[in-house]
C-alpha cells in the first residue's frame, strides 16, 4: 500500500510543478485533463502527508521513553503515544478508503424519476412528498433543481415527475436512493383512519454526456403533440409536447413541461441518454459478474429499501436496518445521517472485499 501511496505522492508533485509550464497551460485540454487528475489525487495525497507527521510524532515519543529519564517528560511521551496511535489507525482506515476504485459517476449530476406505485392517490401524493424532500435536499447543498417532465395527479401529488440535480458529487451521494420506497399512513380521504401502504418507485440515473453515449438518429422517432394539463395559455395551443422513442431498445420519452418545443425536445433527448446510459452500466456489471456487486451500492428500483411510518413518525432502511424517529426532519431534506450510513456500509463492504481477494 504504501508503495502505492509514494507513486501517488510522486505523481501529485510532478503534476503540481508542470501545471504552471507555458506550455501545458496554453493546451487546454490537457490542462484540463491534468487538473482534474492533480485534483483527485489532492484528498489521498493529504491523507499521506498527515500518516507521516503523526508515524513521525509515534517515533519520536518511542525515542524518548527509551532514552529519557525525566518521569514528566516520559508521561508526556506515552500520552501522546496513545493518543498518536489511534490517529494512526484510524488515518489507516480513511487511506484505505481513499484508494478503493472510484466510481466514474461519483461527480456527475443525477437524473431523478419518482414514479406513484401501488397506492393509487396516495402514492402520488407521497410521489410530491419525495420530490420535495430530495428538493430540499439538493437546495442544503447548494445544489439546483430543474424539472425535466411531470404528471400531475388530480388531487395533487404526482404520477411521476422527472427532474435533474445539479451539482458536484450529486451522484456520490444520491446513488442510494434508488429502488422502493414504501408509506404508510392514514389517507386524509379515509374516515375510519385505517393505516394504508402505498409503494413509490425512484430510479438515480446519472446525467450521461455525448461522450458518454453516442444516439444515432436514425434510430430516433420524435413525434410532436399538444400538452395537456397545468401550464398556462399555450397548453392545447401549440403543439410543443414532444415524444422520443429510440427504437432499437423500445424506450419512449415524453416532454411537455416547456412552451417551447426545442426545449421540450432538449430535455427527452437528455433523459433517454441518461437511459441508455443507465443501460450499458448495467450491461458492464453483468460482464463483470465475479465481482460481487454491493449490497447498498446503486440500488435495484424493484427492492424495497425505506419505509415511512407517519404514525410513529420513523423511518427505516431496510438494507441497513436503520431506524429513525424524525420522520418530519427527513421529509424536509435531512437526509445526511441515512446517506452517510449508506456509503460507510458500502465503503466496509468494499473494504472486506478487497481484502477476501
Amino acid at each position: 500500500m504504501f508503495t502505492k501511496l509514494e507513486q501517488l505522492k510522486q505523481r501529485y508533485d510532478e503534476l503540481s510543478a508542470k501545471l504552471n509550464e507555458p506550455d501545458i497551460m496554453n493546451d487546454r485540454e490537457l490542462w484540463k485533463k491534468m487538473i482534474k487528475e492533480h485534483s483527485n489525487l489532492s484528498d489521498i495525497v493529504e491523507k499521506y502527508e498527515e500518516y507521516k507527521t503523526v508515524l513521525d510524532n509515534i517515533n519520536e515519543s518511542k525515542l524518548i521513553l527509551e532514552e529519557s529519564s525525566d518521569e514528566e517528560l516520559r508521561m508526556l511521551a506515552k500520552e501522546e503515544l496513545k493518543e498518536n496511535s489511534g490517529n494512526l489507525e484510524k488515518i489507516e482506515n480513511e487511506i484505505k478508503i481513499l484508494l478503493l476504485p472510484k466510481d466514474p459517476n461519483d461527480q456527475k449530476n443525477v437524473i431523478v424519476e419518482i414514479r406513484g406505485g401501488a397506492g393509487g392517490d396516495e402514492a402520488a401524493l407521497f410521489a410530491g412528498d419525495l420530490f420535495r424532500m430530495y428538493s430540499h435536499y439538493a437546495e442544503s447543498r447548494n445544489w439546483k433543481t430543474e424539472i425535466l417532465n411531470m404528471n400531475e395527479s388530480d388531487i395533487g401529488g404526482f404520477k411521476e415527475i422527472v427532474f435533474m440535480i445539479n451539482g458536484k458529487g450529486a451522484y456520490s451521494r444520491l446513488k442510494y436512493e434508488s429502488g422502493v420506497h414504501r408509506v404508510q399512513r392514514v389517507p386524509e380521504t379515509e374516515s375510519s383512519g385505517r393505516i394504508h401502504t402505498s409503494t413509490v418507485t425512484v430510479a438515480i440515473l446519472p446525467e450521461a454526456e455525448d461522450v458518454d453515449v453516442d444516439i444515432n438518429q436514425n434510430d430516433l422517432r420524435i413525434d410532436v403533440f399538444r400538452s395537456s394539463g397545468n401550464g398556462g395559455q399555450s397548453v392545447n395551443t401549440t403543439d410543443s409536447a414532444v415524444r422520443v422513442t429510440h427504437i432499437p431498445t423500445g424506450i419512449v420519452i415524453s416532454c411537455q413541461d416547456e412552451k417551447s418545443q426545442l426545449k421540450n425536445k432538449d430535455k427527452a433527448l437528455k433523459i433517454l441518454r441518461a437511459k441508455l446510459y443507465e443501460l450499458e452500466l448495467e450491461r458492464q456489471q453483468k460482464e463483470l459478474s465475479q465481482t460481487r456487486k454491493s449490497q447498498v451500492g446503486t440500488g435495484d428500483r424493484s427492492e424495497r429499501i425505506r419505509t415511512y411510518n407517519f404514525p410513529q413518525g420513523r423511518v427505516t432502511d431496510h438494507r441497513i436496518n436503520l431506524t429513525l424517529y424524525r420522520l418530519d426532519s427527513i421529509l424536509n431534506g435531512d437526509l445526511d445521517e441515512i446517506i452517510d450510513a449508506l456509503i460507510t456500509t458500502d465503503q466496509a463492504e468494499k473494504l472486506n472485499n478487497n481484502q477476501n481477494k
